[in-house]
């Protein structure tokens, strides 16, 4: 059940945050009956249920379809087990090469491949190390120099930097060291605000007079690039 369980959390992971799909997978491992998230209990369980257990995850609707789909697949073609192949992973519904890679190498421990997701891709072209317009293609440019042993790891690095530090939209260069240090040749300078004081009169009446005041208030011009 582990390697189910593994190819389910990926399956429920595209498009989701890393938070919100391991509070999904928790639920499905605790409000299925007992004993949780397994094979038979997806293959029992309505599309309704399934559908609403797992409605945290972006996409669920097509999530659920390919979740039921794939569990019947593998009952009737892989004898309850899941493909230990690329080629069998990616012929199962919703696993693209990306998540077949990291299936094979969290559930098998075969790292035959890096997962290349948006994140990957992105970032890795946006600090210069290639100019590739696809995932795939990235995939095989960082396969040709980096080592091995750190197939599995950059996708888990790169995924979780994407999602809280280099973000699709607004990165945060601010935060990020290697922005500060001058080793990101993408990095976006922060803005500086301009403030100009300015003076104004106002009124102050009194009792039998009237006086003017000088008051100074601080007004933001622009924003600039530094």
């Amino acid at each position: 059940d582990q390697r189910f369980q593994t190819l389910i959390a990926l399956m429920l992971s595209s498009q989701t945050k890393d938070t919100a799909t391991a509070l999904t997978v928790r639920r499905l491992q605790t409000e299925l009956p007992p004993p949780g998230l397994t094979l038979e209990n997806i293959l029992s369980v309505s599309s309704t249920l399934l559908n609403t257990l797992i409605y945290a995850v972006g996409f669920h609707n097509n999530k659920t379809k390919y979740i039921k789909a794939t569990a019947l697949i593998l009952k009737e073609r892989f004898n309850s087990d899941i493909p230990d192949t690329i080629p069998g992973l990616i012929s199962l519904p919703g696993v693209g090469p990306k998540m077949a890679y990291l299936c094979m190498s969290a559930a098998w421990g075969r790292d035959e491949g890096i997962g290349v997701d948006v994140h990957v891709h992105r970032i890795t072209n946006l600090w210069g190390w290639h100019k590739t317009p696809e995932p795939e293609q990235t995939r095989a440019a960082l396969e040709a120099w980096l080592p091995r042993e750190r197939w599995h790891e950059i996708n888990h690095l790169l995924v979780g930097f994407g999602q809280t530090i280099c973000l699709p939209v607004g990165r945060k260069c601010g935060e990020c060291t290697l922005s500060t240090r001058g080793l990101c040749p993408g990095a976006v300078a922060p803005k500086k605000v301009v403030v100009k004081k300015r003076k104004r009169q106002a009124e102050v009446k009194g009792e039998d007079r009237e006086e003017a005041r000088e008051e100074v208030e601080n007004v933001v011009v622009k924003s600039e690039d530094v």
